[in-house]
């Protein structure tokens, strides 16, 4: 016979079991292999990048960090396998911006970077660099800026792939610098910075690793992305203070999960990966290339991908290109 007792105590059950169940269930996680997939290709900076998390992830869970590639399709191969992944905590994303320009770009995708991916936190923030070859006449932005005005489309900007990050931050510097060159698509950075060095191409936006070519004399650096000079080349000015004011890119990494994550383990991924980023050797390690470590609350890296899907929407409508 139920008494009143009995009831009680079976209430208080009902509110205590689940939240016990949440508590029990990420207190075991992991206790297995967690899986980070980089949808770019191995040993690229963004593969780079993960693997230096991944190792720290490893040592904070007892588990291994597996770091698998999924590269094409400009990261939309391995963004689709994690939104369609089970949603355990052992499928993760090390995400780019390029989920923030994809939806404008592709004519269809079979996921939405904004309703199949959980925010987890940001890993990364970084500028891109402005690159000339030795031969180019300009040694400013200004004086870049006037070489194209006098030669309108006949110079070529390059860039690692069509819709790119570099690719669209060359577009927008076009954009509002009111200049036009000829864009030059190719399959990767490398054999794009291989035909810049020549001078067979005029310019690139590239990444901080390539600074090591403006170090050893091979090519000019000539300017900045961010809305501040990069501590790791702080002689080199930003774009928006040498000729272009107002002009900002800053691209980013971060790490997704499939969405429906039990919101108990979303959020212990969160805290030991603010742990990891907190490790000295780990922001020593991405410093060296420009990358300014930065973890995120969930809510924080779901307001910069929004941000940053309108800022290109609107630059990607405004030049009209689009990739089937």
């Amino acid at each position: 016979m139920l008494t009143r007792r009995h009831l009680i105590a079976l209430g208080a059950a009902s509110v205590i079991l689940p939240g016990f169940i949440r508590s029990a269930r990420a207190s075991a996680w992991p206790d297995r292999a967690v899986h980070m997939v980089v949808p770019l290709a191995a040993g690229g900076p963004t593969d780079v990048n993960a693997r230096i998390v991944a190792e720290q992830l490893s040592k904070i869970w007892g588990q291994q960090v597996v770091v698998d590639n999924k590269a094409g399709a400009g990261t939309n191969i391995g963004n689709a396998f994690v939104a369609h992944s089970d949603p355990d905590g052992y499928t993760l994303l090390f995400g780019t911006s390029s989920l923030a320009s994809n939806g404008a770009l592709y004519r269809s995708l079979d996921y939405s970077p904004t309703t199949d991916l959980s925010p987890i936190s940001l890993v990364a923030k970084f500028p891109f660099f402005m690159f000339v070859p030795n031969s180019s006449p300009a040694g400013t932005v200004k004086g870049f800026i006037d070489y194209v005005k006098a030669h309108p489309g006949d110079l070529i900007m390059a860039s690692p792939g069509t819709g790119s990050g570099p690719h669209l931050a060359e577009l927008l510097f076009m954009q509002m610098a009111g200049i036009q060159m000829t864009h030059a698509p190719y399959r990767g950075a490398a054999p794009a910075f291989t035909d810049l060095i020549p001078g067979r191409v005029h310019g690139y936006f590239g990444s901080g690793e390539l600074l090591t070519y403006s170090r050893s004399g091979q090519v000019r650096v000539l300017a900045s992305t961010g809305a501040k000079r990069s501590p790791a080349a702080p002689e080199v000015p930003t774009i928006a203070e040498s000729g272009v004011p107002g002009y900002v890119v800053e691209s980013w990494q971060g790490v997704f999960a499939p969405v429906k994550t039990p919101p108990e383990i979303i959020q212990k991924i969160s805290g030991d990966l603010a742990n990891a980023l907190s490790e000295p050797a780990l922001v020593e390690k991405l410093a060296r290339n420009a990358y300014t470590v930065e973890s995120s609350s969930m809510d924080e890296l779901a307001k910069a991908l929004k941000a940053d899907t309108e800022k290109w929407e609107a630059v990607i409508k405004t030049t009209g290109i689009r990739i089937d």
